[in-house]
């Protein structure tokens, strides 16, 4: 009876599971626009335009002094934001996963999936918008998520005794 007793008294312990699945996918999505951008960047052989290499300063619309500057400065940052993409995307993933492990520490993995969230946008087009927007409400969700504590409910049956 006392083991009966024991187990009514437990309570689970509840965790911001729809902020870690929302932070999840959302770190997904950064991720595999990080991919796309990095694509971009690095070149890839299987793409029609072959990557940058192809782009020469100072044809086409690039003829004036500020064109071809321009055209410079963003071809040598393309592959600082494919990176800084990447590394939203492993922090937004990171932050979710931290968040469901340690969800007593909600402010610090919620905060982080907030702003690698919002610095997305950077780096992986935040997430081709999709992870932009469910990294912010997974991010919202953790910082508000509180820990309710909810019991167990053992239900008893009494069989009536005849004799």
């Amino acid at each position: 009876m006392r083991v009966m007793e024991w187990l009514n008294s437990m309570s689970l312990p509840s965790k911001p599971v729809a902020a870690f699945a929302l932070s999840l996918v959302a770190g997904v999505f950064i991720l595999l626009g990080s991919v796309v951008m990095s694509m971009f960047a690095l070149g890839f052989p299987g793409m029609m335009m072959g990557g940058t290499e192809g782009m020469q300063v100072g044809t086409g619309m690039t003829d004036g002094m500020m064109g071809s500057m321009m055209m410079t400065w963003m071809l040598g940052s393309v592959q600082v934001l494919a990176a800084f993409g990447i590394a939203s995307g492993i922090m937004v993933t990171l932050g979710s996963v931290m968040l469901y492990t340690r969800p007593a520490e909600k402010p610090i993995w919620g905060a982080i999936i907030l702003a690698f969230s919002v610095l997305s946008v950077l780096g992986s087009m935040g997430g081709l918008l999709v992870g932009l927007v469910l990294g912010m409400l997974g991010g919202i969700l953790a910082l508000t998520w509180t820990d309710t504590g909810k019991r167990i409910q053992q239900t008893s049956i009494t069989l009536p005794t005849s004799a």
